[in-house]
């Protein structure tokens, strides 16, 4: 029997059936914390003020980059951080900062064996990792509500010297084929000899944080810690445009009954006044967040005392460095020796408020919002779902708020320079993002990894956007908006790609990321956002008019677009001129334009209903679609299809000297055609006459598309219409290679590159140069974007989690009779439906723990895997290896990698 309805993701005009895809979380456990949401969106109120907004790394990125040459990482090293003013941000440890990155809170420590404080991560740079830039430290977000009213991360800190220069030796001498050497490979954690650092953050109130650091030793013997909990302004006054200086000042805590503790108080012209309560007697360190220009470049400092002045005084003993009563950094200084075993507890408290007493409440606020942050996240998933699974969904969660940071970059004023400071070299005027002078960033945006990638990234943050909508959907909608404004989006219609080249093209799924942010906000709020839906659709015309534009070069409806976020994918690099010469017809980039057809399509069709006016642009896209698809195809000749027959793949295509050829590399881009698919509910067209009678119209007049549009009869509904790139025989036989064991399918979702082409590498050679792509399922052993990703064998979860909802479209249309051998030559066939939680249940398999205790993501780490204090801490990382599914890339990537909370939403992990 066909069931109808059972798998509604992406069908316009249908709604999410009972018991279907979308379950509700029970309003009754979330009313604590969605009250705070409410109250922010509808009265004003300022939950949203104090976040996890501060960056980890704020050093080596291109907005701090003044070089004549782009070479940012050389620029503004780990060295100098320490030591010299930040433009445009702050960095710090599991810190949090007001939304314009005003005022910082953060931690430090130092174990008496380190050269320096540790105020920051460290990582390796593009130059020295050998897969490049890389953070080598071990930190964990455990939890986080969306208003961040409760927040809670881990920071394991050894008692040894920390391997600074070994980390970076070692990882030089090492080359592309080899493992990178990791922190825990020095020897730094044997015997156990570290310091677990606690951080929780609790919100008494919108501007009355609690803060409570714990450090747990885990080592055999006693051993010194040094806490010093850090307050600071960003250096706004030393740029030449405002010399109001703000202030830290120490002042006198209340007398007798109030309990001992140390008071700062912060003043600041934009922000107003906060005291930071320091419970205890701390030390108080005061000093100037200005450059130390003697020690980088042997120049008077405009300060007596410097960025680095705490860091002087505590660990050279040079008490000079700092000042006591007043600055604009300080620090409250607690000194311990923790017992082995043992724990000690820092308490603080910032508020907007005086408050004496400021500890009274503590305990009773910090249990309060942790049964608030239970009860919210308990809604999440199937009752039935696992202690393990709910774990990992909420680090995945607490991961993705984490990483909500204050981005700050004015493009023009940084290509011309600041007032105060030297002219920028000219070749700065023609260099990197000189396209892009428009462009003024100042918000709160979600990025992919806030030390590997502490900036946006277009295609990253739609996917971003998947997951927050189930906490938080009025934020979700907020970022698509403000990607497509004036002073992000270029005045021609380009969305920017990211910092290190705006210019750059990632493929267009930002109308995909916000029709699917409606429909799931729609079934967790109960109301049609259709204002939301409008204002993007609008803006989205201008992008998708540049895409045609610019991209369709011939226009043939056959789109090129570059690397389209796939790095290192292709035969040669996609985002520079072929070295062989010609051009390329891009599979995914036509795929992706026929996508996102699509996606207009549907959101102009849920927009013509409460406005008729949707329905032409409406048949705008619905040929288009169909044009695209035909051109896909080759259908009238005149050029060479991406189709090949033989194979059963899509490729892309070599135009070269007046001849094209398909470049046979068995890859994702082959697949990209599948994620096209789309359908229409006869009643939406009974709902629609004049899109309907156009519809018709055109299929009638153009034959020789009309067979690209499937169409099923209900008997007593009507026709339901199918829209797809691939479709039936064609879908069928991508599946077939999708998931065969021996090419696309591992036990941790569909690989990026077929395993064929580990026997089988493919090779080109043009004018006596081979050029060879070769199955990689770990890192890659080629330099293409830094050699820091690879998409050569790799399971990725942006693209695995498209296949998942394509295949769930394609089972709204098919039903239960479709059915498909999975895996391939196993005998056994599954409805598509089946086979989209199948691929679900294998991508959550990654971080949750198997019959044997291991989770695939540590890879072969056996302390990682079994050591208490490590087992249950999941890394959400960039990608997975194709074979055993060990996290690869970057390690805090819970940007798109949190789609594994809404898979485990579905699925419960089962």
């Amino acid at each position: 029997m066909r069931r109808h309805g059972a798998g509604v993701i992406g069908a316009s005009g249908a709604a999410p059936p009972p018991g279907g895809v979308e379950r509700a979380p029970s309003p009754a456990n979330l009313d604590a914390e969605r009250r705070r949401l409410a109250e922010a969106r509808e009265q004003g109120v300022p939950w949203f003020l104090w976040g996890p907004y501060l960056a980890e790394r704020e050093w080596g990125t291109v907005r701090e980059d003044y070089s004549a040459d782009g070479a940012a990482w050389d620029y503004f090293p780990h060295d100098h951080a320490r030591s010299r003013a930040y433009r445009w941000g702050e960095d710090g440890l599991l810190g949090i900062c007001d939304n314009r990155g005003l005022l910082c809170f953060a931690l430090a420590l130092w174990n008496e064996a380190d050269p320096i404080l540790k105020e920051r991560p460290f990582g390796l740079t593009g130059a020295e990792g050998n897969h490049g830039e890389d953070v080598k430290e071990y930190y964990f977000f455990l939890d986080c509500t969306p208003s961040h009213s409760y927040m809670r991360a881990l920071y394991k800190y050894p008692q040894r010297a920390f391997p600074y220069a070994d980390l970076v030796a070692e990882n030089r001498r090492r080359g592309r084929s080899d493992p990178e050497y990791e922190l825990i490979d020095t020897g730094a954690f044997a015997e156990n000899r570290y310091f677990d650092v606690d951080v929780e953050y609790a919100k008494a109130g919108p501007e009355d944080i609690l803060i409570r650091i714990t450090a747990a030793n885990r080592g055999p013997a006693s051993a010194p810690l040094h806490i010093l909990p850090t307050l600071w302004f960003r250096n706004t006054w030393a740029w030449g445009y405002e010399d109001r200086r703000p202030e830290l000042r120490a002042e006198i805590a209340a007398g007798p009954g109030a309990g001992v503790f140390r008071l700062l108080r912060a003043t600041h012209d934009r922000l107003g006044a906060y005291w930071l309560a320091c419970r205890g007697a701390p030390e108080l360190l005061f000093t100037e967040n200005e450059t130390n220009g003697q020690r980088l470049w042997g120049v008077e400092n405009s300060t007596p005392v410097v960025k680095d002045g705490i860091n002087d005084a505590v660990v050279h003993g040079r008490r000079e460095a700092a000042r006591a009563g007043a600055g604009t950094k300080a620090a409250a200084h607690y000194a311990f020796r923790v017992a082995s075993g043992g724990a000690e507890r820092v308490e603080l408290r910032l508020s907007s408020r005086r408050r004496d007493p400021p500890f009274a409440d503590a305990e009773d606020v910090f249990a309060k919002r942790q049964a608030e942050a239970d009860a919210f996240y308990q809604g999440f998933g199937p009752a039935e779902m696992s202690e393990d699974a709910r774990r990992v969904q909420r680090q995945a969660f607490a991961g993705l708020l984490w990483s909500k940071q204050f981005y700050h970059y004015n493009v023009e004023a940084w290509l011309d320079g600041d007032p105060a400071g030297p002219p920028p070299p000219e070749s700065r005027k023609r260099g990197r993002n000189a396209d892009w002078r428009h462009l003024n960033n100042a918000e709160v945006i979600s990025m992919p990894d806030t030390w590997e990638f502490p900036w946006y990234a277009a295609w990253d943050l739609a996917f971003h956007c998947i997951p927050l909508t189930l906490v938080d959907p009025e934020f979700a909608k907020r970022q698509l908006i403000l990607l497509l404004r004036e002073w992000y989006m270029h005045p021609n219609g380009q969305l920017p790609a990211y910092e290190w080249a705006f210019g750059d093209v990632n493929p267009p799924v930002h109308a995909w990321a916000a029709w699917r942010v409606y429909k799931i906000a729609r079934r967790i709020t109960g109301t049609a956002d259709h204002a939301f839906l409008e204002r993007v659709f609008h803006k989205l015309l201008l992008n998708f008019t540049w895409w045609v534009n610019r991209k369709d070069l011939q226009g043939r409806n056959v789109f090129q677009g570059g690397f389209l976020g796939l790095d290192n994918i292709g035969v040669f690099d996609r985002s520079q001129p072929l070295p062989t010469g010609g051009h390329l017809d891009q599979a995914d980039g036509t795929a992706w334009m026929g996508m996102y057809c699509l996606n207009m399509l549907a959101i102009a069709l849920e927009l013509a209903r409460v406005d008729r006016a949707y329905e032409d642009v409406a048949t705008k896209f619905l040929e288009h679609f169909l044009y695209i698809a035909g051109a896909l195809n080759n259908i009238g000749g005149g050029g060479i299809a991406m189709w090949d027959d033989q194979d059963e793949f899509f490729y892309d295509v070599l135009h070269r000297d007046g001849e094209q050829r398909r470049l046979e590399v068995r890859s994702v881009v082959g697949a990209i055609p599948l994620l096209a698919v789309e359908t229409i509910e006869p009643a939406l067209l009974e709902a629609l006459p004049d899109f309907r009678e156009r519809l018709e119209w055109f299929l009638a007049h153009r034959p020789h598309l009309a067979g690209l549009v499937s169409r099923w009869v209900e008997p007593g509904t009507g026709e339901r219409r199918l829209f797809a790139l691939a479709r039936g025989h064609r879908m069928k036989r991508v599946l077939r290679r999708l998931l065969d064991p021996a090419e696309f399918l591992s036990d941790h979702g569909i690989r990026s590159l077929s395993r064929y082409h580990a026997d089988h590498p493919y090779s080109l050679q043009v004018d006596g140069a081979v050029h060879m792509v070769a199955y990689e399922p770990g890192e890659s052993s080629t330099g293409l974007f830094g050699g820091n990703s690879n998409w050569r064998g790799p399971v990725w979860f942006p693209i695995n989690f498209l296949i998942i909802e394509a295949l769930q479209r394609f089972h709204h249309y098919y039903g239960d009779d479709f059915r498909v051998e999975c895996p391939t030559g196993s005998g056994t066939t599954l409805t598509l439906w089946e086979i989209s939680q199948e691929l679900s249940r294998r991508l959550t398999r990654i971080f949750l723990r198997g019959p044997d205790g291991r989770r695939p993501v540590f890879g072969a780490h056996e302390v990682r895997q079994f050591d208490p204090h490590w087992r249950d801490c999941v890394p959400f990382h960039e990608y997975f290896h194709g074979d055993t599914g060990a996290g690869l890339g970057a390690s805090h990537q819970t940007g798109w990698t949190a789609l594994v909370a809404k898979l485990l939403e579905q699925t419960g992990g089962r």
